[in-house]
């Protein structure tokens, strides 16, 4: 007799958290070339090239985030995900620095300030989507901080 030792509702729970991201971030991606000037003003002046940067983030998130609904190229889907939300960080950083880009955001600094905290669920996230396996601790950790990270970021659009 086989025992199936996987625990159904967390990987049902994974595979609809990975669904929402891979779709937010295809729609986020989108974003960068339907509205740049939303993603301009938060690229850091010491950076050369903002449009580019924009323009390639946002190729990367669409891609990234259609590769994270398929099984076979999530765990790339994942990591790569992980590198480029470190990449983008300094985003974050120069937004809580620009008075000018909370202006244009329509968010304090306090605000700012907390939007910059949000980046590391996001990457562990990503993380915990690039895991095959099951992992009882991680998968419920990932799994709790799952509601307030999207509930944040759909209180932003």
């Amino acid at each position: 007799m086989v025992f199936n030792t996987k625990n159904t509702f967390i990987t049902n729970y994974k595979l609809i958290t990975i669904f929402i991201l891979g779709i937010l971030y295809i729609n986020v991606g989108i974003t960068h070339f339907t509205n740049p000037d939303f993603f301009l003003v938060i690229v850091p002046d010491y950076l050369p090239y903002h449009l580019f940067i924009v323009y390639a983030s946002g190729l990367l998130e669409i891609i990234l985030g259609f590769m994270l609904l398929f099984k076979k190229t999530r765990k790339y889907a994942g990591i790569g995900l992980v590198f480029l939300l470190i990449l983008v960080f300094p985003a974050n950083i120069f937004l809580y620095q620009s008075a000018e880009a909370q202006s244009v955001y329509e968010i304090s600094k306090n605000k700012a300030f907390i939007r910059m905290f949000f980046q590391a669920p996001l990457i562990l996230l990503a993380f915990w989507h690039s895991l095959p396996k099951e992992y009882k601790y991680f998968d419920a950790l990932c799994g709790i901080i799952f509601i307030p990270t999207i509930l944040y970021f759909i209180t932003l659009a």
